[in-house]
Order: C-alpha cells, then structure tokens, then sequence
C-alpha cells in the first residue's frame, strides 16, 4: 500500500492551522472542530483520527481547493452537504 505523501502533508498543515485557532475554543482534547455546509455553516466536533481516512482525505481536498489555508470561521471548513458530512461520519464511527 502507497502513501500519499501530497495529501498528507496539506493535511498536517490545515490541522497545525485549526490547532493553533483552538486556544480560545472549547474542544475536547483530540478532536478538532470541522464547519460544514455548501453555504451555510454548521459546526461538528470530530476525533482528529477521522482526518486520517481516505474518504475524508477527499473532503480535506476540496476544502484545500475551495479555501485554501484561510478558514475564517476559526476551524477547518468543509464545502459539502452537511447530510453527506454526517453520513460519513456515522460510517466512520461504527468503524
């Protein structure tokens, strides 16, 4: 199995980005907080362990090509349907 070494590396940046905005946030350790929704935003707490899955990864790759590393909202920002976002998180979990 190959790792992708270009979605992982973004991937580190985009959480060094968040985790340094969660000093003024309430989020639990481990996890990290994902705004989610096509245009209006809504605000999940996720495991930082999900970031690693390859479903995700795709996530994290449209969100570096819509945002790039400037999420205003304070964390990682997520242009999908908030439906799907919570579908693959419900997946995720019972992994």
């Amino acid at each position: 199995m190959a790792i992708n070494f270009q979605r992982i590396i973004p991937a580190k940046q985009i959480l060094r980005h968040v985790l340094s905005s969660l000093e003024s946030t309430n989020v639990p350790k481990g996890h990290v907080p994902i705004y989610v929704g096509e245009t209006q935003k809504k605000r999940f707490v996720i495991p930082i362990s999900y970031l690693k899955h390859p479903s995700f990864q795709n996530l994290l790759s449209q969100a570096e090509e819509e945002f790039r590393f400037h999420h205003s909202l304070g964390g990682l920002t997520i242009p999908c349907r908030e439906e799907a976002f919570i579908n693959l998180t419900y997946s995720l979990n019972c992994l």
